[in-house]
């Protein structure tokens, strides 16, 4: 079969590259034969890295490099690329590794494979009638989990990769707590503290832990904005550019806080700006699809109280926070709030908020992946009794909430500070413990 010269350059130099070693990622991808495994998650997360990873460990297990192929589809050399050409690729691949074929497992990682039309048929075809495993990823909802198992027709099986959590921080910058975390002598108390007080102000995108601090925010600010015009403007052909910004400005500078489209709605329309509602609602998921940001329900049984109260926002990592920020102040607590909120999604967790029935709040209602439930409060201070009192009252026992069949969940309350953690303890209602977010990250299993 004829091909491309451009089709066995890449191949050439993708083999050729020696595979990076990159700060590890608490990940695992569901190890299931026969099914393509989608990379998601927000642009810069570490998607790529992830994949290097994945070809990593499976060099360590016995693959040799030339059975490991890694390609990019935002390679501006592939702009336009028609779907058929993609069997060129494969072709090209094989007569570089003709000993490979049918007899030893390949492994292919696809980078932004969405951008070819008609992939999935490809991907599809490649996984019966070659010996493979396929991994694609992208930024996109093209590549969320029900795009994936719509058009890989049962095929596909997702994994989200974050930004890096409070232990792969730890991580990339090598001072990781070695063996399992428990008892903390105050030395390491201390150093933890330390480091947590750095990652609650950096946050977790990867490229960002080396970044001049001059640049950080235009950094992060670069990120929103790539999220905004490829994955929302471009690809639903928005027009209502400064309704979109508007509405985006909205959600980041409120984070850990109650929205709503009805009544953001009313706010652009007061300020002159002409916009449907039905618009609002089509980029408010659109942007959930790009991984920029996700909204928490109330905990209620009945799904018509779910649509119409207002939702929680949170942004996909902590970091963006002060770069949207309009106060001017050190938002502690709502970064705390955000740091939890994206370690239990990391973790698989099904969230919503909970409401009790005298009008108490409880900022997590967590569902986890074997029914187990636990109710979870986020607190930055807890120094005075009205505030401890509006923490502690929701996870007091006998509490009746809104939504049934919590009443008996575990109980957990988070702040800042070991000290303030010991402190408080003494007085948590029966039930309910209470730990330095720090020291849960790194204990919690992941």
């Amino acid at each position: 079969m004829s091909t491309h010269p451009l089709f066995d350059l890449l191949i050439a130099q993708a083999l050729d590259l020696p595979l990076p070693e990159l700060t590890r990622r608490d990940l695992a991808w569901p190890q299931m034969p026969g099914k393509v495994q989608a990379i998601t998650g927000m642009r810069r997360a570490g998607k790529t890295t992830f994949l290097h990873q994945i070809m990593r460990d499976f060099q360590q297990s016995g693959v040799e490099r030339e059975g490991l192929l890694y390609l990019n589809f935002e390679d501006e050399r592939l702009l336009g690329l028609p779907v058929a050409d993609l069997t060129h690729f494969i072709e090209a691949y094989y007569r570089r590794c003709p000993e490979r074929r049918g007899k030893m497992k390949s492994v292919f990682c696809f980078d932004e494979i969405q951008l070819i039309p008609g992939w999935e048929s490809f991907v599809r075809r490649l996984l019966d009638t070659e010996k493979v495993q396929i991994f694609v990823s992208g930024s996109s909802s093209r590549m969320l989990s029900r795009e994936v198992a719509t058009s890989l027709r049962g095929r596909g099986l997702e994994t989200t990769v974050w930004p890096f959590s409070f232990r792969e921080f730890l991580r990339h910058r090598g001072v990781e707590p070695k063996g399992k975390a428990g008892f903390w002598p105050p030395a390491e108390v201390s150093r933890m503290e330390a480091a947590f007080q750095i990652y609650l102000h950096q946050g977790g995108f990867p490229e960002a832990q080396n970044a001049p601090a001059a640049l950080h925010r235009q950094l992060l600010q670069s990120y929103v904005d790539a999220c905004l015009f490829r994955d929302v403007v471009e690809r639903h052909n928005v027009t209502n550019l400064p309704a979109l910004r508007s509405l985006i400005r909205q959600l980041l500078a409120s984070p850990a806080s109650l929205f709503s489209i009805h009544k953001c709605w009313n706010d652009m329309k007061s300020q002159g700006m002409a916009v449907a509602k039905e618009s609002l609602h089509a980029w408010l998921g659109q942007l959930e699809d790009a991984f920029l940001l996700f909204t928490l329900p109330l905990c209620t049984a009945s799904e018509r109280q779910r649509q119409v109260n207002p939702r929680k926002v949170y942004p996909c990592d902590h970091g963006l926070i002060p770069v949207y920020d309009r106060t001017g102040r050190a938002n502690t607590g709502h970064s705390l709030e955000t740091v939890v909120a994206v370690e239990l999604k990391r973790r698989g967790a099904e969230l919503a908020y909970a409401l009790t029935e005298d009008g108490g709040e409880v900022d997590f209602a967590v569902t986890q992946g074997d029914g187990s439930k636990s109710l979870i409060q986020v607190a930055a201070e807890l120094r005075d009794e009205s505030t401890l009192d509006r923490e502690f009252r929701p996870l007091m026992p006998g509490t009746v909430f809104m939504a049934p069949g919590w009443g008996k969940a575990e109980r957990l309350l988070l702040t800042l500070d070991m000290s303030t953690a010991i402190q408080v303890q003494t007085s948590a209602p029966k039930g309910t413990l209470v730990r330095p977010v720090w020291a849960w990250l790194l204990e919690s299993p992941a």
